[in-house]
């Protein structure tokens, strides 16, 4: 028996990195996992093949979360397509960096759109089922660049920010209905998106850090396992820096 056996989890933005690593991990701990993707019908046909290898139900659904009438479809075909949602884990994000003095209005607002906008969409549309069965888990990936900003990521650090102050007034609001809410904060992750830095430049990232060494996308999924089993279920309005001890 896994930590999760026996629970439906819905995992955002999880064909690549962070999103990919939490899906693996859930069903490695024995829960039946629906995910999005945006683009790569290929990907997520593939990861949906890799998670069904555990002997789980897996599901992928191509969705933009950042789209209110398309979450609100989404967690209802989850719903209909796995009977219930005990678990939703607001992964989708994008960055689009640059100093405040060049950066685009429609570089800020997409940002806040796909970062922030989509976990009010998808929390919105799940409370519901959530609210019915009296029970549930939503875990929101936020960043530590939402503690401490970061120059050159204004739109960024300002959509992970929300998400803590998000988080925390979900935690209160759905506490009496047995409701969790909790965020993720990693700090240095070395994924697809690091890759394409020089060694000089993550170097530099790894001797900043007092660990001195970059996380790896499952050590912040297993953090996502921890809050989405009952192991965590006292834990709300909390969140989990996963960062090394980068941000203490």
């Amino acid at each position: 028996m896994g930590l999760l056996s026996g629970k439906t989890a819905l995992i955002t933005g999880a064909s690549k990195g962070i999103g990919r690593a939490i899906a693996i991990r859930y069903a490695q701990e024995g829960a039946n996992v629906a995910f999005t993707y945006l683009s790569s019908v290929e990907k997520g046909q593939a990861l949906e093949n890799e998670l069904a290898a555990f002997g789980i139900k897996a599901k992928g659904f191509k969705s933009d979360a950042s789209n209110f009438a398309a979450a609100d479809e989404l967690v209802n075909a989850v719903v209909a397509e796995f009977g219930a949602l005990d678990i939703l884990i607001n992964n989708a994000g994008i960055t689009r960096d640059n100093l405040l003095m060049r950066m685009t209005e429609d570089a800020w607002d997409e940002v806040i759109n796909v970062n922030l906008k989509s976990c009010f969409n998808t929390v919105k549309a799940a409370t519901r089922t959530m609210m019915k069965a009296k029970a549930g888990s939503i875990i929101n990936i936020t960043s530590v660049v939402g503690i401490k900003g970061n120059a050159g990521q204004a739109n960024y650090a300002a959509s992970k920010s929300g998400i803590v102050g998000f988080t925390k007034s979900v935690a209160l609001e759905l506490g009496s209905r047995n409701i969790r809410c909790n965020a993720v904060a990693p700090g240095f992750i070395e994924t697809e998106m690091t890759a394409v830095l020089d060694e000089k430049t993550v170097q530099g990232w790894r001797d900043a850090i007092p660990m001195r060494r970059g996380g790896q996308p499952e050590e912040v999924a297993n953090a996502c396992v921890f809050l989405g089993s009952d192991m965590s279920s006292y834990i709300s309005g909390q969140v989990l820096q996963v960062d090394g001890a980068m941000l203490t």
